[in-house]
C-alpha cells in the first residue's frame, strides 16, 4: 500500500437497534479492506423507523464508537452515514389533465404531467404528517405505474387523442428533518459529514454495479425494525420502499411461544440460522432442547406474515416480478424466508438468494468480520459515500433560494418541485368551449390551448428536462391562457354545397342554414346553446327556388284546377322533367349526385278531356249496332263540365286555378234516331213509296231503345 493512501474512511450505520462504526481503508487498485469495527447498541429508544428522535443520545452512543477506534486508529474527524431506507416515504398520486383535443406532442408535455402527480403525492404526504410545507421533503425517485386515456390504459400518451390523459406514479420522498438530524446528532459527537447517501442505494451500489442495472432486481435489506426495499431496471434504480415489519417480529414470536427474553430470542434466532438443534433457557429457568424444523414451524404464520408484506412492496413498486432478489440484512437469515419469497413471487428458488460481504468485488477478504449479510449496508454507505457522494446545492428560483438534495441528475422541473411551484397551474387554462345544437346532435367546439410555460435558466429558454447544476438561476413564467371558442356555421359542416347536374351542367346547391328557426349564411358566427338546422333542398322544386328562381316553372309544372272543390293535378304539356332519365316533377326528391333534365314541349293548353282523364272517368256511354248492314259505334255524354254555369264543349280550353263543376247526365237510354248523329243517311221523296223503319226486322219507330247487336234499317217500300 502507498503511502498516500492513509486516511481510513470512517462510517456509520445508524440503524434503529445499533449503530454500526466501521473504518475502511482503500488502495491503489481501487479494493477497500475492512480496518476496524464497532457495533453499539442503544441505550434506549432514541430511533424510530429510521428517524432520530433523540439526538442527545444518538451523540453519546457515536461518541463511544468513535472514541473506541480512535483509541486504535487516530483522530476521526469526518465521517460518512446513510439516510435510512426506511425512512423513505412513498405515495401514490394520479392527475388528470383535460385534453379537450390537444394532442400531448412532445416529451415534455408528458413530463409536465408526470411532475404534477409527483406534486400532489408530495402535498397529500405533507397532509399525511400534518407538515405545514409539501417542499419539506426531498423527491429521491419516481416511477409510472400507468398512463391512462379517457380511463383505458395506454402504453404512451405521445400524439394521443382524447378528452382526459391521466398519470398515475409512485413517488419516493426523504424528510429534510432527517438529514438535518443526522447533521445534528454528528456535531454533537464533533464529526463533520463527510458525505451522505441513502442505504438503499449504499447497498445497491456494492452489490449490483452499473452495467448490471439493466436487469430488474429487487435489493431488500431486512433490519430490526423495517425491511428496505429498492429495485433496479433498465440501467438505474427506478423505485424505492419499506415495510414496518422485519427481523424483531421474528424475535417477538420466538419470544412468546418459548417464554423467552427478547436479547434471548435475539440469539436462538441466529442460531437457528446455524445449527439444526438449539438449547434455550426460558424465562422460568427451565432449559430445553428443539429442534430447528419445530422451531421454525411454530414461528411459521409469523414467517409468512414477514414474506408476504415483502413481496405485496415488491410487486406494488414494480408492477411484475422482478427476475430475481437478494437479500441482505440480519433479517435475512430468517429461516424459510427465501424459499417463501420465491413462491409468492413465482421465481425458481435459486433467484431469491442471501448476500453477504463476500459478494463485494472491491472488498478484500477478511477473517477479521463473519462474511455474512449484516455488514453488507455499513459497508455499502463507506465505498457509496465516497465513490458516489450525494451533496446538497443551491439554486434560485424566481430569485428565491432553493437547497436540494442532490441524488439524482437534477432538472428543472425538480428545482420546481422543490419551491414549492404549483406545476399544474403553469400551463395556460383552455379557453372556454361552446356547446350547442346541430340537427339535434350537441356538440361541443374547444377553446385554444393555453400556452406552456416559459423556463429560463441562466438566461436561456429551458424545458422541464434540462439538467439543474449548483448555483443556477430559473426563472418560470406562467403560460398564457387561450381564447374562447368562436366558429361560422362553416366550421360545423363538411361541405357547404351539394352537387347535382342540370342538363349535363354542374350545379353547386348551398345548403341551407337556420340558427334557433331564423334563416342565416354559412358565414354566421354562432353562439352558446345556440340551435344549428343545416340541411339541403330535398325536392327538385326547392332546388329550383333556391338557385334558379329565374326559371319559369310554370312551363314544366303541374297546373292545379278544382273540380267539385277538389284539387285535380293536370299535366303540362309545355316541358317534361326527367330525373336520372327517368320522369319527374316538382315534388321529386333529390340527391346529391343526381342529373335533371328539363326537355322542352311544343305549347299546348289542357281540355276537357284532360280533366276527365285526371279523374279516370269514361266522359261518355256508346252501343255498337248495325245500320243499312254497316257497323256503327253511337256515343252519347255521361257527364258535363261547366265553369261558371256554361256547359263546356270539348275543345274549350283549360286555365289554372279554374273552378269547375262536374255534374252526371241522367242515364237514358239510347234509342233508334240517335243513329242518325253518326250517320249520313237521305231519302229521296217518291209519292208511290212509303218509309219504313225495322228493328231485327221489325217495323220500330224513331223513338224505340235499342242495344248492342241491333240491326237497324230505314228504306223505302212501294205502296201499290
Amino acid at each position: 500500500m502507498k503511502d498516500n493512501v492513509t486516511t481510513p474512511i470512517f462510517s456509520l450505520d445508524i440503524g434503529t437497534r445499533s449503530i454500526v462504526g466501521l473504518l475502511l481503508q482503500q488502495s491503489d487498485n481501487d479494493m477497500y479492506e475492512i480496518l476496524d469495527i464497532e457495533i453499539l447498541e442503544h441505550d434506549e429508544r432514541s430511533m424510530l423507523d429510521g428517524q432520530i428522535h433523540n439526538v442527545l443520545s444518538v451523540a453519546e452512543t457515536i461518541i463511544k464508537i468513535k472514541d473506541k477506534l480512535e483509541a486504535r486508529h487516530g483522530t476521526l474527524k469526518k465521517v460518512c452515514v446513510a439516510a435510512a431506507g426506511r425512512s423513505l416515504k412513498t405515495k401514490r398520486a394520479k392527475v388528470d389533465l383535460p385534453l379537450s383535443g390537444q394532442v400531448l406532442v412532445n416529451r415534455d408535455d408528458i413530463l409536465h404531467l408526470e411532475l404534477s402527480a409527483v406534486q400532489q403525492a408530495q402535498f397529500e404526504l405533507a397532509q399525511e404528517f400534518d407538515e405545514q410545507k409539501s417542499f419539506n421533503y426531498f423527491c429521491v425517485g419516481y416511477s409510472v405505474l400507468d398512463y391512462r386515456l379517457d380511463g383505458e390504459r395506454i402504453g404512451s400518451l405521445v400524439d394521443q387523442t382524447g378528452t382526459t390523459a391521466t398519470v398515475e406514479v409512485i413517488a419516493t420522498f426523504l424528510p429534510k428533518v432527517v438529514v438535518e438530524s443526522l447533521i445534528a446528532a454528528l456535531s454533537r459527537a464533533d464529526l463533520e459529514l463527510e458525505a451522505l447517501t441513502l442505504e438503499p442505494i449504499a447497498a445497491i451500489n456494492v452489490l449490483i454495479p452499473q452495467s448490471m442495472r439493466r436487469l430488474n432486481v429487487a435489493l431488500v435489506d431486512i433490519g430490526a425494525g423495517t425491511s428496505d426495499i429498492a429495485i433496479t431496471d433498465e440501467g438505474t434504480i427506478v423505485a424505492y420502499g419499506m415495510v414496518p415489519v422485519a427481523g424483531d417480529e421474528v424475535t417477538e414470536a420466538l419470544s412468546d411461544h418459548y417464554l423467552l427474553d427478547f436479547p434471548d430470542a435475539e440469539v436462538v434466532k441466529r442460531q437457528l440460522s446455524e445449527q439444526d438443534v438449539v438449547t434455550i433457557t426460558d424465562i422460568l429457568g427451565f432449559e430445553t432442547e428443539y429442534k430447528k424444523e419445530d422451531m421454525v414451524t411454530a414461528i411459521e404464520s409469523t414467517i409468512n406474515e414477514l414474506a408476504t408484506a415483502i413481496t405485496t412492496e415488491i410487486i406494488e413498486l414494480n408492477q411484475k416480478p422482478p427476475k430475481a432478489v437478494m437479500l441482505v440484512g440480519g433479517g435475512s437469515m430468517t429461516p424459510n424466508l427465501g424459499k417463501l419469497l420465491a413462491e409468492k413471487l413465482q421465481l425458481p428458488e435459486n433467484r431469491v438468494a442471501i448476500r453477504g460481504i463476500d459478494a463485494i468485488k472491491t472488498l478484500k477478504p477478511t477473517d477479521k468480520v463473519e462474511a455474512g449479510p449484516e455488514l453488507v449496508t455499513p459497508i455499502g454507505i463507506a465505498i457509496a459515500s465516497k465513490e458516489s457522494p450525494i451533496e446538497y446545492i443551491s439554486i434560485t428560483v424566481n430569485d428565491m433560494p432553493v437547497r436540494l438534495f442532490d441524488i439524482k441528475q437534477l432538472t428543472v422541473g425538480d428545482g420546481l418541485l422543490a419551491a414549492g411551484i404549483e406545476l399544474s397551474k403553469l400551463y395556460g387554462k383552455p379557453g372556454l368551449a361552446l356547446m350547442l345544437k346541430v340537427n339535434g346532435r350537441l356538440i361541443s367546439i374547444p377553446g385554444e390551448h393555453g400556452t406552456p410555460p416559459v423556463l429560463t435558466k441562466n438566461g436561456e429558454q429551458v424545458t422541464l428536462q434540462s439538467p439543474l447544476y449548483a448555483n443556477d438561476s430559473i426563472f418560470v413564467e406562467k403560460g398564457q391562457n387561450g381564447t374562447d371558442a368562436t366558429a361560422t356555421i362553416l366550421d360545423l359542416i363538411d361541405s357547404p354545397t351539394m352537387t347535382i347536374h342540370v342538363n349535363k351542367k354542374q350545379l353547386d346547391v348551398p345548403a341551407l342554414v337556420y340558427i334557433n328557426n331564423k334563416p342565416v349564411s354559412l358565414e354566421t358566427t354562432v353562439a352558446e346553446r345556440d340551435e344549428v338546422v343545416v340541411k339541403f333542398p330535398e325536392t327538385i322544386e326547392e332546388v329550383f327556388d333556391l338557385v334558379m328562381p329565374e326559371e319559369s316553372k310554370e312551363s314544366y309544372s303541374n297546373f292545379t284546377v278544382s273540380v267539385n272543390h277538389e284539387s285535380v293535378l293536370l299535366p303540362s304539356q309545355q316541358s317534361i322533367l326527367l330525373k336520372n332519365d327517368k320522369k319527374a316533377d316538382l315534388t321529386t326528391t333529390i340527391e346529391p349526385g343526381d342529373s335533371i333534365t328539363i326537355e322542352k314541349q311544343s305549347d299546348s293548353i289542357p281540355t276537357m278531356e284532360d280533366v276527365f282523364e285526371a279523374l279516370s272517368i269514361q266522359p261518355n256511354s256508346s252501343i255498337s249496332v248495325f245500320f243499312n248492314e254497316s257497323l256503327i259505334t253511337i256515343t252519347k255524354p255521361k257527364y258535363q263540365l261547366k265553369r261558371n254555369e256554361v256547359v263546356l264543349r270539348e275543345i274549350d280550353p283549360i286555365y289554372k286555378h279554374d273552378e269547375l263543376h262536374l255534374e252526371t247526365l241522367e242515364d237514358e237510354s239510347f234509342i233508334f234516331q240517335d243513329v242518325f248523329r253518326h250517320v249520313d243517311f237521305t231519302i229521296d221523296v217518291n209519292l208511290n213509296k212509303r218509309l219504313i223503319i225495322l228493328r231485327n226486322g221489325k217495323e220500330s219507330t224513331f223513338t224505340e231503345p235499342i242495344t248492342t247487336g241491333d240491326k237497324l234499317e230505314v228504306k223505302l217500300v212501294s205502296t201499290t
